[in-house]
């Protein structure tokens, strides 16, 4: 999969960018973590109010209507795999919705920053169309990475493509001159289907780098030099510091963990682990900016850190909210709970039953199970609810392997009859087996 799935606060004023601007713990936790700015999607606030920090910018009209222009997503190019339904969720711009579970999460960890000695720059309203150079190479991204698989990713064309992950803007960001900011956005991945995956999540990232004075005794170093230096290590520090404020900030004063861990645009690399409610949580990944990727963004001369977390992964442990699909439902039943700067425990208004029906099939041997549940997700959109392989055998005779999956229906908004299901689970079956070659049983 693409990778990324402080110190004491004291008050300072953030800077806006004028073009930028269980149960529920276990579903949380495996949601999704750690993403050319658009020049000109903001209007800054003319206030330097603490207030202004929360909420960097506005979109205006023009950019948020482009952003939500499917046909921006769809094209006969050959190499375009962007379905209707996933061009149907851009622009949408969660993240920016004061009143939104998103948006609130959002504010609250600007606000984190926003009293931190430094000046982070905001950008939340960028193009999700990117090229495969800012989402990939730039972060040193090999090309036989997973991610790059158009089974993992949407593509445009050869060369753009949906971001992947809010890091895709990072180098830009660098090459701009950006110091200090925050990227936040929507992000997309064909992924497995439950109730804490979806194909369209929220990220948010930050970057610091260090003034050059404080990096001089590591001048000229590399690799492995590099990360032993007492200046390396006091970047690490730095960010552990900072993501620990951040945590405390959110949750409350809490138990935490790291570990060492890998991404391709770091090193080295660590994820934090929060106690929350008994249970360890994986809240995000970070480390050092490497330096190849500084070198790429022709900030070679700077060391610094980043880090990436996913949105929706804190808002459903803080708002406890069972499934990621609500966070895209317009009920008011759902909207109408949630108010600017204000936790709430999410009250559930319906339930209705889940409609279960098995599939079965023959698999040619370039099979791949994003491709099947990319395929359900077109055909039934959010009544599938989760997607499940409960039986798997080879035979040996026949030198083929069967799997067998077990498909909830489910719709949040109303009741859902065999009928109607019968034909959604027709409909699978008969695609499967005409545009994945497979050989239903």
């Amino acid at each position: 999969k693409s990778p990324w799935s402080l110190s004491a606060p004291r008050p300072s004023t953030m800077k806006i960018s004028a073009t930028a601007s269980l149960s529920i713990l276990a579903l949380a936790s495996s949601c999704h973590s750690w993403s050319t700015p658009h020049t000109t999607a903001f209007k800054t606030r003319s206030t330097n109010s603490r207030s202004t920090a929360l909420h960097s910018a506005a979109v205006e009209e023009s950019a948020a209507d482009t952003y939500a222009d499917a046909s921006r997503y769809l094209s006969d190019h050959p190499n375009n795999n962007v379905p209707p339904h996933i061009a149907a969720l851009v622009g949408k711009g969660l993240h920016t919705k004061p009143n939104h579970p998103i948006g609130i999460v959002r504010a609250k960890i600007q606000e984190y920053f926003a009293a931190l000695p430094h000046d982070y720059t905001i950008y939340d309203a960028e193009d999700p169309i990117v090229t495969a150079t800012q989402c990939f190479d730039a972060l040193r991204i090999p090309p036989e990475h997973p991610g790059r698989s158009p089974s993992d990713t949407y593509y445009i064309d050869d060369t753009t493509l949906l971001r992947t992950h809010t890091s895709a803007h990072q180098s830009e960001h660098l090459r701009s001159g950006a110091d200090c900011f925050l990227c936040a956005g929507d992000v997309y991945r064909r992924d497995e289907i439950d109730s804490s995956h979806y194909p369209a999540f929220h990220q948010l990232e930050g970057v610091r780098l260090f003034p050059e004075e404080e990096m001089k005794g590591a001048e000229g170093l590399k690799g492995e030099e590099w990360t032993s230096s007492p200046e390396c290590a006091a970047i690490g520090e730095d960010l552990k510091n900072v993501l620990e404020g951040l945590m405390d900030s959110m949750f409350g004063e809490t138990e935490k963990k790291w570990s060492e861990d890998y991404f391709p645009f770091t090193t080295p690399s660590y994820e934090l682990e929060i106690k929350y409610e008994g249970e360890w949580l994986e809240v995000l990944g970070c480390g050092v900016v490497h330096e190849e990727v500084l070198d790429m963004a022709e900030r070679g001369d700077r060391r610094g850190w980043a880090f990436g977390l996913g949105l929706e992964r804190l808002a459903m442990i803080l708002f406890e909210i069972p499934d990621i699909r609500l966070f895209w439902t317009e009920d008011k039943r759902f909207t109408s709970q949630f108010e600017e700067g204000s936790i709430t425990k999410f009250e559930p208004y319906s339930k209705y039953p889940p409609v279960f029906k098995d599939i079965a099939f023959w698999i040619p041997e370039d099979f791949v199970e994003n491709d099947f549940f990319e395929m359900a997700r077109g055909i039934a959109g959010d009544i599938v609810e989760r997607m499940e392989m409960v039986d798997e055998f080879t035979n040996p005779k026949k030198g083929k392997t069967s799997k067998c999956y077990r498909i909830t229906y489910r719709s949040m908004d109303r009741s859902l009859t065999n009928e109607e299901v019968d034909a959604l689970q027709d409909e699978l079956r008969d695609r499967a087996d005409a545009d994945l070659g497979v050989e239903v049983r």
